[in-house]
């Protein structure tokens, strides 16, 4: 029979509770006793919950692990003992950045099992990227798409709890066709979500969040492990690298607007403001460090005239500039122009946030 409706509260897709059942088929027992923990169960109708909650779903978990002595859930060839993930986090808690960790993570990864490959690519390309892909070396089966999801699930939970920063994603990519369940893709994975076109399974990120220091010890590892699952379901919020993100994106457009950086970020544009105070800035400073950046970058290797090196410069006109521009360094564009960079260098500090922008184009606010 077809699944019944679910309530709104139960997000989880009944087909991930379906590879667990199967990873108990698999082994030849049944999972009577940890559905019933769970408290999943079909209805009169024989019919199963279309969707469970993440509690629901986190306790089949937790008793399938402890239950089959396997914390893949039946995707490998072996089962991987319980503890197996908690090794892999204790030999990555010491390193001294989230590359070193996601290095350890990976190596590691492949004494558990070499049915599946991990690997961090930090070449990046222009758009300066690193990437998490996962190489497949058997065929999964029915447990394909719970394995690969679960795989990087696992990686970018732990690497957002292990540096304390939520780590936006550029993409998630699965070599799967698109489920009828893809909604739940979006919140367990911040970013674009591909299907079925890359070859692998792979998280792509920003290569800076690799230098962040990572932020945990043993003392909180050891209790993250107590219960582990909420950090591989629930996204973060904080993200350390924000003030640095919003600054790039002003510096390729100085007329990007609140509502635009938001959008462009996945974030509301309160929640936006909101993280940037709490990273001792605001919108409105990282506009000005980024348009007197600009300007200057104009004055000293073009002959543009100061009303064009204003317009680029976000400003609606050349009084409102100059003004702003003589905020900034203490001199006219002009002498800017004519003394180079020694000059414009001593007085590059921004001023201090007004909450205004005088003479800015429209919108930027």
């Amino acid at each position: 029979m077809p699944p019944r409706t679910s309530s709104p509260a139960a997000r989880t897709p009944f087909a991930f509770v379906q590879s667990v059942m199967t990873a108990y088929t698999r082994r030849g027992m049944d999972a009577a006793d940890a559905l019933e923990k769970a408290q999943i169960a079909p209805d009169a109708q024989g019919r199963w919950p279309a969707r469970v909650s993440s509690l629901q779903f986190e306790r089949l978990c937790a008793a399938a692990m402890q239950e089959l002595d396997d914390e893949a859930l039946g995707w490998f060839s072996r089962p991987l003992p319980w503890g197996s993930y908690g090794m892999l986090a204790r030999a990555s808690i010491s390193a001294p950045n989230l590359r070193v960790a996601l290095r350890r993570w990976c190596r590691h990864h492949g004494l558990l099992t070499r049915d599946v490959v991990l690997t961090l690519d930090e070449r990046g390309d222009a758009n300066g990227t690193a990437s998490v892909t996962v190489h497949e070396q058997r065929d999964m089966g029915p447990l394909r798409e719970f394995a690969l999801i679960s795989l990087l699930r696992n990686v970018h939970g732990l690497s957002c709890w292990l540096v304390d920063s939520h780590i936006p994603l550029r993409a998630a990519e699965f070599p799967v066709p698109r489920p009828p369940h893809a909604d739940v893709y979006g919140p367990l994975f911040p970013g674009p979500v591909r299907f079925g076109e890359p070859p692998r399974a792979a998280l792509r990120f920003d290569v800076a969040y690799l230098d962040l220091p990572l932020r945990r010890d043993d003392a909180a590892l050891a209790q993250m492990l107590r219960r582990a699952l909420p950090i591989m379901v629930l996204p973060y919020r904080r993200d350390r690298l924000l003030a640095l993100r919003v600054g790039q994106l002003l510096r390729h457009d100085p007329a990007h607007g609140t509502e635009s950086l938001a959008a462009a970020l996945s974030l509301s544009p309160r929640t936006l403001q909101r993280q940037l105070a709490a990273e001792g800035t605001s919108l409105q400073a990282l506009k000005d460090e980024a348009r007197r950046e600009r300007a200057i970058e104009l004055l000293q290797r073009s002959q543009r005239p100061i009303k064009q090196v204003a317009l680029a410069a976000g400003f609606r006109n050349e009084k409102s500039f100059i003004r702003a521009f003589r905020g900034w360094t203490g001199l006219a564009p002009g002498d800017v122009r004519r003394a180079g960079p020694a000059r414009a260098g001593q007085h590059a500090d921004p001023v201090p946030d007004t909450g205004r922008d005088d003479g800015a184009v429209a919108g930027s606010n």
